[in-house]
């Protein structure tokens, strides 16, 4: 793991949804950082703002603050550009959305994330390319997992007189509720690996799972649908998964891409870098 000096400059780009959601751990770790190191902090407004800052870099080291969403966007726009091994990551997770910085060894507090940025080191990490040029970090789903939506409740009017609807929205709005997408059911596809069919399209599949796996392999796991007693799960790696089917969707990291009928992918081995604590 390469480790940085504390006089390193640093470009701290704040995502607007970590603004909006948690001001309090952004300040945190403005503190934190502004204290440790000289930065320069960006507010980019929107993606192409956020792409703008991270292209216009220089010799700064980037931090982004904000959820997986944030941290997924940076390597996406990173490997596109054909930066990503000359750049190391780090990330401040705030957010709702951090699950993916933790599995990664990320710390999710604030203090400790911004104090991780400053001590340290780079580790280099897998992850999955497909053949649109999309990366997975984490994991991939097929087909992707039900969603949790904010859905807005209907107010109640006591009155027809469209200026009192208007009055009683304004002062008295209710908060969304969160519903649940359905999972779209058994997929019925074709999984390869490295050549090899692992299951193929006369046999449905409850779920498909494709992670970066250590020593450049892909771990793929596949549940067949079961029929009276639970299936046995299949496994496999390797460094190509190919999956062929009728306009699938599927899950990768916390975006739902598709419908498409073929996508491959293949494992980068230590194509990324991304700064985690030492110890």
């Amino acid at each position: 793991m390469a480790t940085f000096a504390t006089s390193d400059q640093l470009l701290v780009i704040i995502d607007p949804a970590a603004r909006q959601r948690d001001g309090e751990s952004v300040r945190i770790a403005k503190d934190v950082l502004s204290a440790g190191a000289a930065m320069k902090v960006c507010l980019p407004e929107g993606p192409e703002e956020f792409a703008r800052a991270l292209r216009r870099r220089g010799s700064r080291r980037p931090v982004v603050v904000g959820d997986d969403r944030a941290l997924v966007r940076a390597v996406t726009l990173l490997h596109r550009h054909r930066e990503l091994a000359g750049c190391a990551l780090s990330l401040v997770p705030v957010g709702a959305a951090v699950g993916l910085a933790g599995s990664l060894g990320v710390p999710t507090g604030a203090v400790a994330a911004a104090r991780a940025v400053l001590e340290g080191a780079e580790r280099r990490l897998d992850l999955l390319v497909d053949d649109s040029d999309g990366v997975v970090l984490g994991a991939l789903g097929i087909p992707p997992a039900p969603a949790r939506v904010a859905v807005a409740e209907p107010v109640a009017v006591s009155s027809g007189r469209p200026w009192y609807r208007s009055l009683v929205r304004t002062l008295a709005p209710r908060p969304p509720r969160l519903a649940t997408i359905p999972s779209p059911g058994p997929a019925r596809v074709r999984v390869e690996v490295d050549g090899a069919t692992v299951v193929d399209l006369d046999h449905p599949v409850e779920t498909v799972s494709v992670t970066p796996g250590p020593g450049g392999l892909a771990r793929v796991e596949v549940h067949p649908v079961s029929v009276g007693a639970e299936a046995t799960p299949l496994h496999a790696s390797g460094r190509t998964v190919t999956v062929v089917g009728a306009d699938f969707r599927y899950r990768a990291d916390s975006a739902v891409s598709g419908p498409v009928r073929r996508r491959t992918w293949r494992v980068a081995e230590q194509a990324w870098g991304l700064v985690l604590p030492s110890s």
